[in-house]
């Protein structure tokens, strides 16, 4: 058959061991391309990329011709790799072998053009940055180069034109965490301490990570805990509730860090934004709780708790609520006085009650009953003299006591509306922190992702 004889003429006198050339000055031109088929791991601690590729080179034989009419015009035969010269060509980044199928034939023309097709598991080292993570895009390298042979042996060529390779992605897998962005291509010479130069193909494979997995299990659960901490700043400062709920909520987000902690990329070179991202907002949360703690030690009643310096009561009571917009402080400063007064009346009107203890509604009974107070008066004025001083004492005593108490409770609504404006500006600041951290981390993440 005319594949046995064709196989029998090319290989029977073949010497595979030296490079297919008649004249060892003609230098071996090597044409390769390069397809992404999978992204199939991103291994950020150990800084490796697993990918599979479809590779395919092909160059010139001059030992490996024939005439089609000779073999029944045949102008194409698969033959051994094993049987031919095949270049070296090899990858710079290699970690490991990896799990490559082996094909163990190669195309042959009747011009003796040799087309070598074959996929690849490339398990390269690259430098991973995982800074801008989960909106983070990778640019890895692979170098082809023949390791031994410099460029007068053995030329590196593109078979294809750079452009159709860049947005090639007619074979990629795009299910995956990873999508192709495109693949790069560059042509260059190096050498090494002044000796001979070799040929390289670098193919720059840049891949961008899919977000929606992480934002949806890491920023929105984070985004939501901060969000009812502001929300938490509602509840009343003078109550403990307050001091509560945002200890479960400190309590809550140290849970879910250790929660993710495990799905955080590690490195030794670096923290990924991200993890910058949650110890800012841990951070905010603490100082939220000693805000609050601050606020509820200031407001809490205390017998023993001086007046409020007149110097606070100008920056807070005056300046800060012109600057803050706070209309209630006129209110609450009324309704104190009027309650003062009330309770002056009322202490008053005891008072008199107490020292006329006698009295009557109609006046002839008045008229008909003074002789006879006149007489009772006279009789027990000497009885009655050591009592009437008891009552007066007691009754002084009491309306000290009121008048103390009622200075405490002035005191405390001092304290009080001190502790409320303070607690609507610390809580203005903290919002205005909040949102400045929110846009600016925002922004940066939206500038990496569109870039």
């Amino acid at each position: 058959p005319a594949l046995r004889r064709l196989s029998h003429y090319l290989l029977a006198h073949y010497q595979k061991c030296t490079r297919p050339v008649r004249d060892w000055r003609t230098t071996t031109n090597v044409a390769i391309d390069l397809m992404v088929y999978a992204i199939l791991s991103v291994d950020e601690k150990n800084q490796v990329l697993t990918t599979y590729i479809w590779y395919r080179q092909h160059w010139i034989d001059e030992f490996l011709k024939w005439d089609p009419a000779r073999f029944d015009n045949l102008t194409q035969i698969s033959l051994p790799v094993e049987s031919i010269w095949v270049p070296d060509i090899l990858i710079n980044e290699f970690v490991d072998v990896g799990k490559s199928p082996h094909v163990p034939y190669v195309y042959v023309s009747h011009h003796g053009e040799v087309q070598n097709l074959k996929p690849i598991q490339v398990m390269t080292a690259c430098s991973l940055d995982i800074y801008n993570f989960p909106f983070d895009v990778q640019n890895c390298s692979l170098t082809f180069t023949s390791w031994l042979h410099h460029i007068r042996d053995i030329n590196l060529s593109l078979w294809r034109q750079p452009e159709l390779v860049k947005f090639d992605r007619s074979v990629f897998m795009n299910q995956g965490e990873w999508e192709l962005l495109y693949v790069l291509s560059h042509f260059q010479e190096f050498s090494v301490k002044s000796s001979d130069s070799y040929a390289e193909m670098k193919f720059y494979v840049v891949i961008r990570r899919r977000p929606l997995f992480y934002t949806v299990s890491l920023l929105l659960p984070s985004i939501f805990l901060m969000v009812m901490d502001i929300v938490g700043f509602y509840l009343p400062p003078h109550s403990g509730e307050r001091v509560s709920f945002k200890i479960t909520l400190l309590l809550g987000y140290s849970v879910f860090l250790i929660i993710v902690s495990d799905t955080l990329p590690a490195t030794a070179v670096g923290t990924p934004l991200i993890g910058i991202y949650f110890v800012v907002c841990m951070a905010l949360l603490v100082i939220s709780l000693t805000e609050t703690i601050l606020i509820v030690r200031l407001v809490h009643k205390q017998d023993l708790q001086p007046h409020v310096p007149e110097w606070v009561k100008h920056l807070l009571l005056e300046r800060a609520t012109i600057l803050l917009c706070i209309r209630d402080r006129k209110k609450f400063s009324q309704s104190r006085t009027q309650s003062l007064d009330i309770s002056r009346q009322v202490e008053n009107n005891d008072s008199t009650a107490k020292l006329t203890p006698y009295s009557c509604e109609d006046p002839r009974e008045c008229g008909t009953m003074g002789g006879t107070r006149a007489a009772l008066a006279f009789a027990g004025r000497t009885e009655g003299s050591a009592a009437l001083h008891e009552v007066l004492r007691e009754t002084t005593a009491i309306r000290q006591l009121l008048e103390k108490r009622e200075e405490f409770r002035d005191v405390a609504r001092e304290w009080l509306q001190v502790g409320y404006v303070l607690d609507v500006l610390l809580f203005r600041v903290y919002l205005a922190a909040v949102l400045a951290y929110s846009i600016s981390l925002g922004t940066l993440w939206s500038v990496w992702r569109d870039a």
